[in-house]
């Protein structure tokens, strides 16, 4: 099936890893031009090779940003519009979670949660929204979690502001229609990602991945019987990002594996 996205411009807030690098990987099988950001610049320019590896430079571009720090996005944000003559789509997969009870999280971590799951959702949609503009409309696709809506005492912190961003996401929706930007969110149960290899060689360093996400999904009791993996997150992104999604706005996507509670 034809996404409609060959020469469309794609900005991926966080995307040197984990969901956002594969949604980048795959944007460029579907010929759009692509730019990631993140903070680390190894894993930046680990992921700018992995990239160029699969397609050609000039449909490439990287830059270590800061995604909570206004000055840096704009940097980036505007250095990717003058490479590729503008901007079509925004996906905000930059993302990191603090685990802790009420009483035991600092008020740093905190700050740190709001910064990154309210601030830099506003600092990237404020200065992408020209460019999206400018082109007659555009696609803002925020990645959020399950947390938003089940979420879990050790995660409070992470839960509480996974929630502001869904009514966040939910209100940009109905603010920017006007102006043919269609807004959505996609929110993840448990996926296969970096952070969770990071969590696994910490926590259980003698299991293989296999049989430690087996067991994962086990004690979650996820109704699919599995984990998720990076690309079936990205699969959706860019059915949010293509043309098949037209009338699809102010939308959450579940890639979780049915986890939850029933209603």
């Amino acid at each position: 099936m034809d996404l409609g996205l060959n020469n469309k411009v794609a900005i991926i807030m966080g995307g040197t890893a984990g969901v956002g690098l594969k949604t980048a990987e795959m944007f460029l099988a579907e010929g759009a031009k692509v730019a990631i950001c993140g903070r680390d610049e190894t894993r930046k320019n680990t992921a700018e090779k992995y990239l160029t590896d699969l397609a050609s430079a000039d449909r490439i571009f990287a830059e270590t940003c800061d995604v909570t720090n206004k000055e840096d996005v704009q940097r980036f944000v505007k250095g990717a519009a003058e490479k590729f003559s503008g901007i079509d789509i925004l996906v905000n997969a930059a993302g990191q979670s603090v685990m802790g009870h009420f009483f035991d999280v600092t008020d740093d971590q905190w700050e740190q949660q709001i910064q990154l799951k309210y601030f830099a959702i506003i600092h990237a949609v404020k200065a992408v929204h020209p460019y999206l503009v400018k082109r007659g409309g555009g696609r803002i696709i925020n990645i959020n979690a399950t947390l938003a809506k089940e979420p879990e005492r050790h995660m409070i912190a992470t839960a509480a502001t996974r929630a502001g961003l869904l009514n966040l996401s939910k209100t940009l929706s109905q603010e920017l229609a006007s102006d043919n930007i269609l807004v959505n969110s996609v929110s993840l149960g448990l996926i296969r990602t970096d952070q969770w290899e990071r969590r696994r060689k910490k926590n259980a360093p003698e299991m293989d991945p296999e049989s430690y996400y087996a067991d994962l999904a086990k004690k979650r009791n996820i109704p699919l019987g599995r984990v998720g993996e990076a690309e079936e997150v990205a699969s959706v992104i860019l059915f949010l990002a293509s043309k098949h999604a037209s009338y699809v706005a102010g939308s959450t996507i579940e890639t979780a594996g049915a986890l939850g509670k029933a209603l």
